[in-house]
């Protein structure tokens, strides 16, 4: 007679394995902290991708890069700050005419309603300067508390988080947070991080979203912080594969940036109409 067969096992259960643990919060922030670190060591040059002088042009900038790259911006504001230098200019524009000029950044009727609202604002209410708080900023037509994060950090040294797309998506890849909320996103990485990291945190996570972990498919094989990242695998793994998806620097082609900082190791971007293949 023949042994009754052994009961199939329950599905999804192992004699072998056990499911690991879930990660303490403790042990996130470390993760967190210790990706910070390598990020930095990878991009020691990250820096704001949108060209500008003084925190007006930071201003204008940001709020141009709504919906397109910063490098239409940066291929369209030379010729906007030579029309119209300051916020006094600005507010005195022809409607028409500025919207002509920022018409290859899109959206350009609702930007142009934004960028003489804010510039009339600065003439009026500070003396045409750009405030440094956060308060007065959020004030201003078209500001909210990204483009605000963006001029303080960058113009003013205040440490702030910037939550674009960009960080959004990776940090939520790198599971510090499941929130989906720019500001809910904020407030949970600002706990993570001390606050004199703020600023370049944002300028490493995002640089490290547009030339290695993209949205569709994130180069993982030529990652170099895959081995803390509980999404690898999610994109190509295969190492020579994955080196075809980087871009920017990282893939020798120009940068976003007309007039990238000093240090930074790649290739200026072209000027607007600039043929850049023979």
């Amino acid at each position: 007679m023949k042994a009754a067969a052994p009961a199939p096992r329950a599905a999804g259960v192992s004699k072998s394995k056990s499911q690991p643990k879930p990660e303490s919060r403790l042990a996130m922030i470390r993760r967190a902290r210790r990706i910070n670190r390598e990020l930095a060591e990878v991009y020691p040059y990250a820096h704001p991708e949108l060209d500008f002088r003084n925190p007006f042009e930071l201003l204008v900038a940001t709020v141009l890069s709504a919906q397109t790259t910063d490098l239409r911006v940066n291929q369209t504001t030379p010729a906007l700050f030579a029309a119209y230098p300051t916020p006094e200019d600005m507010a005195a524009a022809v409607p028409e005419e500025l919207e002509e000029i920022i018409r290859p950044t899109g959206f350009f009727r609702a930007k142009a309603k934004s960028l003489l609202g804010l510039s009339q604002a600065l003439r009026d209410d500070f003396g045409g300067e750009v405030p440094g708080r956060m308060e007065d900023l959020v004030k201003l037509p078209g500001v909210g508390r990204k483009t605000a994060n963006v001029v303080l950090g960058n113009a003013f040294g205040v440490p702030g988080i910037t939550v674009d797309t960009h960080f959004g998506r990776l940090v939520r890849r790198f599971k510090w947070t499941e929130q989906e909320d720019p500001e809910k996103v904020e407030a949970e990485i600002c706990a993570i991080f001390p606050k004199s990291e703020w600023t370049m945190l944002s300028h490493r996570v995002v640089f490290h979203g547009r030339r290695i972990c993209h949205a569709r498919r994130p180069a993982c094989g030529a990652c170099p912080i895959a081995p803390l990242c509980p999404a690898y695998g999610e994109g190509e793994t295969d190492p020579e594969k994955a080196k075809k998806l980087l871009k920017y620097e990282k893939g020798g082609q120009p940068g976003q940036r007309l007039s990238p900082p000093p240090d930074y190791p790649g290739l200026p971007a072209a000027p607007l109409g600039a043929r850049t293949e023979p």
